[in-house]
């Protein structure tokens, strides 16, 4: 593949197709707000060694959403369980991605494979209750079970 075919992908997209992926429910249909996630796990699920560049702006994920306004996510989210959650969908993921990135060692720009980017996941996937300290404990517990199994399966399928 050519370097220049790199997927752009936010840290905390690829987190939540491998907790789908090892929930039993990897992301296969298109989305109401339209957004990419099913078509981004099935191209990372496909190619495990897919080239990945690391962002924190919109990604391939974002590109066709509708509530993507020029670069920028005007979502919200639902604050009823994590209260101490910015209310800006664009806020959230900016915060839990950077503290992605840091868990991860890595910063925007970074290239690496789809594989190369699980094993790290799977390195830090024992710290979740620091990348998602807004969630209630039971479902930081729930998400960091579905994306270890989530890892098993990634890295175990060849």
């Amino acid at each position: 593949m050519d370097a220049t075919d790199a997927t752009l992908l936010k840290p905390h997209h690829f987190a939540d197709i491998l907790a789908a992926l090892g929930a039993g429910r990897a992301p296969s249909e298109p989305h109401p707000y339209g957004h990419a996630l099913h078509s981004v796990a099935a191209r990372v699920l496909g190619d495990r060694d897919a080239l990945l560049e690391i962002t924190l702006d919109a990604d391939a994920v974002c590109a066709p959403c509708r509530h993507n306004v020029n670069g920028l996510c005007d979502d919200a989210i639902d604050t009823s369980y994590r209260p101490a959650a910015p209310a800006s969908k664009r806020e959230w993921n900016g915060l839990i991605d950077r503290r992605w990135c840091d868990g991860l060692g890595l910063a925007p720009g970074a290239r690496l494979s789809a594989r190369e980017l699980c094993a790290r996941l799977g390195e830090a996937a024992g710290d979740l209750a620091g990348i998602y300290p807004e969630l209630p404990a039971g479902r930081v517990a729930a998400k960091a079970t579905d994306l270890r199994e989530g890892i098993r399966k990634f890295l175990g399928a060849e």
